[in-house]
């Protein structure tokens, strides 16, 4: 695995060690954690993303939410079109500061076996998010 960028940039501009803000991309749609399953997918169809910021009632990152992890939901036995994101218990966190180094973020994000990670301030306002390609 390795980090996706946001934007392509020469080999020589590429820093090799590094923060987590010099490869995170834009932090994309927010979205709120009241909102449903399949609201959300059509926010990320619409976008053509394939992962959510999710935000609490006062605009504060409480998590990331996959395009992956939405349609296991839908598709899941237990399904109902009450769900809504915050009853999705993988939701919440982990997250990166805007100074954990790139290596230590792609650690953690391969021993939990994550595919992005919000990255976001010492307030809680999402920056970014760092991806991982497969």
């Amino acid at each position: 695995m390795t980090l996706v960028h946001a934007q392509s940039r020469p080999a020589s501009a590429q820093p090799t060690h590094g923060t987590v803000v010099d490869t995170m991309d834009a932090a994309g749609p927010q979205v709120w954690e009241d909102m449903t399953v399949e609201v959300a997918l059509s926010v990320m169809a619409a976008a053509r993303t394939g992962h959510l910021v999710v935000c609490d009632e006062d605009g504060l990152c409480t998590g990331l939410v996959t395009r992956t992890r939405l349609t296991t939901v839908r598709d899941g036995s237990g399904y109902t079109d009450l769900i809504r994101l915050r009853d999705i218990a993988d939701v919440i966190g982990p997250f990166a500061s805007p100074s954990t180094t790139r290596a230590e973020a792609e650690r953690a994000m391969r021993r939990r076996r994550l595919g992005a990670l919000p990255v976001v301030d010492e307030h809680g306002n999402a920056l970014g998010v760092l991806a991982l390609s497969r």
